[in-house]
């Protein structure tokens, strides 16, 4: 597949982001792509707005793996390209588009010419919002189509164009969302010891919360607790009965999100102990395990990338969360990062990838996924 017809393929799938579990126009226009490539060793099935796709390849009792998300975010897009997103307050903000486009590249050179194993291709859907990897795997849609390795890219707007970034061990936090509700009994400002503040109680547990990286979980392991939104009140003479606390844990493995998890929890209900009040907690982590790369595989792609035409860089472990890791966890294999070189962050209204990086993911991951694939053919 040329460039030009990959780059056809990343603006009109820029111009149609949509929410994990709508992606039912990206859905149908990755179809209609997939079903212009070559059909004799390809296989399609659908999951939901997934699509899994395999390839057959000379050797059937191996299957390597590769996955790209799909989803768009709630953003509305102000880079000003001429192929922006016509679908308002929808944005490719985190450059599912690139990855899908990728994806596409290798699996159409596949499409052309058997590999020595058999592959499959996951299409994704809902890796920013739903756990998509997690109810995709658990559905049990990959059937026999079950990888031994996966592996999957995340572009990076701090790297240089194609740049390819990796590491041993973990390489995105496993994240958890906090969402508690503190119920006491509201009242007039004049008469407090007939009410049951909820402004001060919740003030409490986020003071209290501050305290677990600092003083609860040992200071060589990695998390932060995040309290982003707080919610009590109407007005100014009225003592609260109520209030509204949303957060995020953020770790480095999985044990520390756990202990995270389990000090927010006891120290909600010791504040709503204390405050003779109701606490209604949901710590929902879902499928957003850490990102952790396993450590044959990586070896093995670090060295493949170091040897290539592509620079390698090693990278450090972000906090960013990615519900690649619930399948990391499940099957072995390795994320990495792919330079695209944008000023903006990932999630900015303003994030507009170069796209030169996607000829060199395809041509990277096509020749690597060759080379692990010649090794498990072995």
């Amino acid at each position: 597949m040329n460039n030009e017809k990959l780059l056809k393929m990343y603006r009109d799938l820029h111009q149609i982001p949509e929410i994990g579990m709508q992606e039912f126009e990206t859905q149908q226009k990755l179809l209609a792509f997939i079903r212009e490539m070559p059909q004799e060793f390809l296989e399609i099935k659908t999951w939901k707005t997934g699509i899994l796709v395999h390839v057959l390849g000379k050797d059937s009792s191996h299957t390597l793996g590769y996955r790209t998300d799909i989803d768009g975010l709630p953003v509305t897009e102000k880079t000003g390209l001429p192929f922006a997103s016509k679908h308002p307050g929808k944005m490719h903000a985190c450059g599912h588009d690139i990855h899908m486009t990728v994806a596409l590249g290798i699996l159409s050179k596949f499409a052309q010419k058997q590999p020595p194993v058999s592959l499959t291709f996951v299409f994704q859907p809902a890796e920013e919002n739903a756990s998509g990897g997690m109810q995709m795997f658990k559905s049990g849609a990959f059937g026999d189509w079950l990888p031994e390795e996966i592996y999957a890219i995340h572009d990076d707007p701090s790297l240089p164009v194609g740049a390819i970034g990796c590491r041993q061990g973990t390489l995105f936090a496993g994240t958890c969302e906090i969402h508690i509700k503190f119920t006491g009994q509201s009242g007039h400002a004049a008469f407090p010891q007939k009410a049951n503040d909820m402004v001060v109680c919740g003030a409490n547990f986020v003071s209290q919360v501050q305290t677990i990286m600092s003083r609860r979980i040992d200071p060589i392991k990695a998390g932060v607790v995040t309290l982003g939104h707080m919610t009590a009140g109407t007005t100014g003479n009225v003592i609260a009965g109520e209030c509204q606390i949303d957060g995020t844990i953020r770790a480095l493995t999985q044990d520390i999100n756990l202990e995270i998890q389990n000090q927010v929890e006891k120290i909600a209900k010791g504040v709503a102990y204390s405050f003779n009040c109701k606490a209604d907690i949901d710590l929902h982590q879902g499928g957003y395990f850490p990102v952790e790369n396993n450590e044959q595989t990586t070896t093995d792609l670090i060295k493949y990338f170091q040897d290539s035409s592509l620079q390698y860089i090693e990278t450090g472990p972000a906090m960013t969360g990615e519900d690649f890791g619930f399948l990391l966890s499940q099957i072995p294999g390795t994320m990495c990062w792919l330079g695209v070189d944008s000023p903006y962050s990932l999630h900015s209204d303003r994030m507009a990838p170069n796209t030169a990086a996607i000829k060199a993911g395809v041509t990277g991951f096509s020749g690597f996924l060759e080379h692990r694939a010649l090794k498990l053919a072995k």
